[in-house]
């Protein structure tokens, strides 16, 4: 088994490799950026902007209090009329003056030690900054995840026992209306239910935390923890517990009909013993092998539209602005951080697996 996860480890370096190039190309190609962002503040602005900007960049580039109209032609919109020294001193300042191949090579030479780079536009490393937002989009996932499978692997291992009979009829309404509404209507129906928005005012419409914060005893702080994150939970719960439920639904239904089943059964065995016994084992792997994208879909997309409606400040919320403001540092930044807890999701996985399942030796696949 280590022989593997030592395998598994290395091929994460070309896959990680692949998921940056293909996104470094991308954004190349992603009209507007932090230079064309920057001409067009200049443009309105004026003077003041661009003082403001040489002396930041630290070069004299705006000589006479503006910028010089030359006639010459640039790649960037809105920049003709701009002195190209000034065009090019703002390309120095966000790394743009340098071939696109020798970017992306300081980028992977960066990101192998962790170094993300600095936000265009906030006065903070990437690093610092994704482990500053990450605690919010951890406690949502973390929480959903944990909820959605305590209630979806009971639930469906019980429509699958009552196949057919009334409790699977009736449960399965509740399952098809939780898959057909995404989480982001459910947290619009909570908010004008308890959040103030028309009838209860129970819960608090954002953040994580109460302003007096700070204030708060420890046991104090737990629970207005847990009442700021009732809503949030309760809306990614509700939308994501049906897909899951149906996969344990349908994966024991498949082996119950298996012949070991009934020769179990035959043998005078309970049905628990039977159950739980025999049949969850082979069930749960297809379950267990949907885990990593689950968490991530909860972690990553289920929670963006969830953060903003809560102005909850999390990975989701950040990455969704860096695109905004083409904060390119943080968008390769998030996507890297994103990309390799995947990975390590899915290693995580096999050995889940393996634990579910001694007799599958991954040992003896070829990858």
């Amino acid at each position: 088994m280590a022989h593997y996860i030592l395998k598994r480890l290395l091929l994460m370096i070309p896959t990680l490799l692949g998921i940056m190039l293909v996104s470094f190309v991308i954004i190349q190609f992603v009209p507007g950026g932090p230079v064309e962002r920057m001409i067009a503040e200049l443009q309105g602005h004026g003077g003041d902007a661009t003082a403001r900007i040489a002396g930041g960049g630290g070069g004299d580039f705006a000589a006479g209090g503006g910028a010089r109209a030359t006639g010459e032609a640039s790649q960037y919109r809105g920049a003709q009329g701009l002195d190209p020294e000034f065009i090019a001193e703002l390309e120095r300042m966000y790394g743009f003056d340098r071939p696109a191949h020798e970017r992306f090579g300081m980028m992977v030479w960066n990101y192998a030690r962790f170094d993300l780079g600095e936000s265009y536009y906030r006065d903070i490393s990437v690093i610092d900054l994704v482990l500053e937002k990450m605690p919010v989009s951890i406690s949502l996932g973390l929480w959903s995840t944990l909820i959605i499978y305590l209630i979806s692997i009971p639930l469906g291992i019980k429509k699958a026992v009552r196949d057919g009979q009334a409790f699977d009829v009736w449960s399965s309404a509740v399952v098809f209306v939780g898959y057909a509404i995404p989480s982001f209507m459910f947290a619009i129906l909570l908010i004008i239910l308890f959040a103030g928005g028309r009838y209860f005012d129970i819960f608090p419409l954002r953040g994580i935390v109460s302003d007096d914060w700070r204030d708060l005893t420890m046991f104090q702080l737990i629970l207005d923890y847990f009442w700021h994150m009732t809503l949030p939970i309760l809306a990614m719960v509700i939308s994501g517990f049906a897909g899951l439920t149906m996969l344990t639904k349908n994966s024991f239904l498949d082996e119950i009909n298996k012949q070991y089943v009934m020769t179990a059964r035959a043998k005078g065995l309970a049905e628990k013993r039977v159950l739980y016994g025999h049949v969850f084992r082979n069930a749960m792997l297809i379950v267990i092998a949907g885990f990593p994208s689950a968490f991530l879909a909860i972690f990553f997309t289920g929670s963006l539209l969830i953060e903003v409606i809560f102005s909850l400040d999390g990975l989701g919320l950040l990455g969704y602005e860096s695109i905004i403001n083409r904060d390119y540092p943080v968008v390769l930044g998030t996507l890297y951080v994103f990309a390799l807890i995947g990975l390590v999701m899915t290693l995580i996985r096999d050995l889940v697996y393996v634990w579910v399942d001694p007799r599958i030796d991954f040992e003896a696949r070829r990858l």
